[in-house]
């Protein structure tokens, strides 16, 4: 339920909730009774705060191998927009999984690096360590916006740039904004992190059309969050290595002929997942939704997130995702009413030129007049022998 210019909703307790849902509302915004679990002698946590840690980028595993018995560990979730990751985060990653997980570190679809292995009672200590060296798991995992995508090749040219931008500034938008996450991994320690712009800040508080909580510690997300995960990619025209189409949504930088960027083209309802065997789970290509100018980016975001933040199913997590309300809904209705909470008309999409495709491997000119090299990682594991970064300022995925 939201105060805005739009009808209310039924209220919460009229409607058929999944457990998970009444996990959330209950949590002191993803606190409780997590905090607790955390300090307890016991190697895990309890279901609830299963649930929970997820929305600090965490999944408790238990040793598949081990017969018998479960023996309880932790994977760890990197949140970085574009896959970028500065070298003090990436050796800071590098020495914790050596001292507290399992010696390797493995990258994902979502240009991520993921850590597994950790014991809960070394969890506070090496999330605070990757908070303390620019980095943050907030929000790798849980029922809102996951990792925000974005080419990672490090081409200095004008339309990849842009996209990274972007991705960043959405990453910002759509981050929790609760302490919860300080309060248990860093005690409330002010860490210092480079300001986001003004717009982004702007764009999160301002209530128009109704798409924010009051209030609320968390403007966007409130007690209930997201139906389920949320992914977004950025790109630029052509450059298809974040498959635009397989996102929630889907956001392309749009360029004048004088070559400047002018606004972005929007895709939304896609997604590959299903669940095997049952037939009414399926994966789906996302479809256009139309052209916004560039400055109002952030609004459009927000509004088809809202959207689906008042649409989605909340009864059956299966059917929770925002591919299933574009394929129960169809375009046209999920536009109509993503443009009241936008408060304008979505344009006719803007063309574009063809797909390309390139696997980055090798040797590639950056664009600056510098080269960069791509490396295949096999299966995605990378063994944690330091390597040498001295003379490069980030790593990318």
């Amino acid at each position: 339920m939201f105060i805005g210019k739009l009808p209310l909703k039924k209220d919460a307790s009229q409607v058929k909730r999944s457990k998970v849902e009444i996990i959330k509302e209950k949590s002191n915004f993803i606190r409780y009774p997590l905090n607790e679990e955390l300090v307890s002698e016991a190697p895990n946590v309890n279901e609830t705060a299963v649930e929970l840690i997820k929305f600090h980028g965490s999944y408790q595993q238990s040793d598949r191998e081990v017969s018998g018995r479960k023996n309880y560990s932790f994977m760890l979730r990197i949140k970085n927009p574009s896959g970028k990751v500065i070298n003090q985060l990436y050796l800071a990653m590098d020495t914790l999984s050596d001292e507290f997980g399992i010696g390797t570190l493995r990258l994902t679809t979502r240009q991520t690096f993921q850590l597994h292995g950790v014991l809960k009672k070394n969890l506070k200590h090496v999330i605070s360590t990757v908070i303390k060296n620019m980095g943050s798991t907030l929000g790798a995992c849980g029922d809102l916006n996951r990792n925000v995508l974005a080419p990672t090749s490090p081409y200095v040219i004008k339309d990849i740039l842009f996209a990274q931008e972007t991705a960043d500034n959405i990453a910002a938008l759509l981050a929790p904004q609760s302490g919860a996450y300080y309060d248990l991994w860093v005690d409330e320690e002010k860490i210092m992190s480079a300001e986001e712009p003004p717009e982004v800040t702007k764009a999160r508080n301002d209530n128009s059309h109704g798409t924010n909580f009051p209030d609320s510690p968390k403007p966007i997300y409130g007690t209930q969050y997201l139906p389920r995960k949320f992914k977004i990619a950025v790109t630029g025209v052509g450059y298809n290595s974040v498959d635009i189409l397989t996102n929630d949504i889907g956001v392309v930088v749009v360029f004048d002929s004088a070559g400047e960027p002018v606004g972005f083209n929007l895709y939304v309802g896609g997604g590959m997942g299903r669940t095997h065997i049952i037939e009414t789970t399926f994966p789906r290509l996302a479809d256009p939704l139309g052209y916004v100018p560039k400055e109002d980016i952030l609004y459009a975001i927000k509004a088809i997130v809202v959207t689906q933040r008042e649409n989605g199913r909340r009864d059956n997590r299966r059917y929770s995702k925002l591919k299933y309300l574009l394929d129960s809904w169809g375009i046209d209705k999920f536009w109509a009413e993503a443009e009241k909470y936008y408060g304008k008309k979505f344009e006719d999409f803007r063309p574009l030129r063809e797909w390309q495709f390139n696997n980055y491997l090798g040797w590639q000119e950056q664009g600056d007049g510098k080269l960069f090299y791509g490396v295949h990682i096999d299966n995605g594991h990378l063994g944690t022998r330091k390597a040498n970064l001295l003379g490069a300022s980030q790593t990318q995925w």
